[in-house]
């Protein structure tokens, strides 16, 4: 299916955006490449992500694979870079992605260390309609890519299990996320690739839980991601979310 075929079917989708990531398919697991900003913070976000699972579960877990017997969705999976830590963490991970250049980097990637990953080229509307269902929504880096946010956290809902986990990762609209996160970290730093961001579909967190009110989830928690120049790692901030910042949220 073309990518404008598939941009019908799956509203949430930008064909713009899919040609980006289309392009940079190949780069997904070179730590010094163009993806050196995702693989920097991946830790930051898979302790918010332990964490919330943690809480959530309510202390049913196990405290090396908190994610036992979870069924996790990744969505906007990429070359799985988010995926394959979640499996090892105890879940079982399926990684989708509508990027089927992006998904044959992660199969392989995957194969090669003998990652428990199941990967799709599908969208999340797709498994909607199959109606599978998942404990545990991850969509990192993902909302602020998609044509109608709205549209995707519905869709989520659908796939989450009733009282199921969502946890999201985006930046927020400020000028500080423009100067840094676009300008800087795009043009003169060389976090992201050129062409990664729309500063006008950032969304403020305020706003995010709004949408996932919306959607049929109850926000639960926010926190930023601070990244720190010298040592090129991003922690976590339960005040300052003016950037990156991550929110969980519950299905109702």
């Amino acid at each position: 299916m073309g990518i404008e075929a598939e941009t019908r079917q799956s509203p949430s989708l930008d064909a713009t955006e899919l040609r980006h990531f289309e392009s940079l398919a190949k780069e997904w697991w070179d730590e010094r490449g163009k993806f050196s900003g995702l693989h920097a913070f991946n830790p930051a976000r898979l302790a918010f992500i332990v964490a919330e699972v943690k809480r959530w579960r309510k202390g049913q877990f196990n405290e090396f694979r908190p994610l036992q017997g979870l069924d996790v969705v990744d969505i906007g999976c990429g070359g799985g870079i988010l995926s394959e830590p979640l499996a090892r963490l105890g879940g079982t991970v399926t990684g989708i992605d509508p990027v089927e250049e992006s998904v044959g980097v992660a199969r392989a990637h995957a194969a090669k260390l003998g990652a428990p990953v199941t990967y799709r080229n599908v969208t999340a509307e797709d498994l909607a309609r199959e109606g599978l269902t998942f404990d545990v929504v991850v969509a990192s880096e993902v909302i602020e890519h998609v044509a109608d946010p709205q549209s995707f956290l519905k869709t989520c809902r659908s796939l989450a299990k009733p009282g199921g986990l969502i946890v999201l990762s985006t930046l927020n609209r400020t000028s500080k996320s423009y100067g840094l996160a676009v300008f800087a970290a795009e043009r003169i730093l060389g976090l992201v690739p050129p062409g990664t961001h729309d500063w006008k579909k950032f969304i403020k967190p305020d706003e995010l839980a709004g949408a996932l009110s919306d959607a049929g989830f109850a926000a639960t928690r926010r926190a930023g991601m601070i990244y720190k120049p010298l040592s090129g790692s991003w922690t976590l901030s339960d005040t300052d979310l003016s950037m990156n910042y991550l929110m969980s949220g519950e299905a109702v």
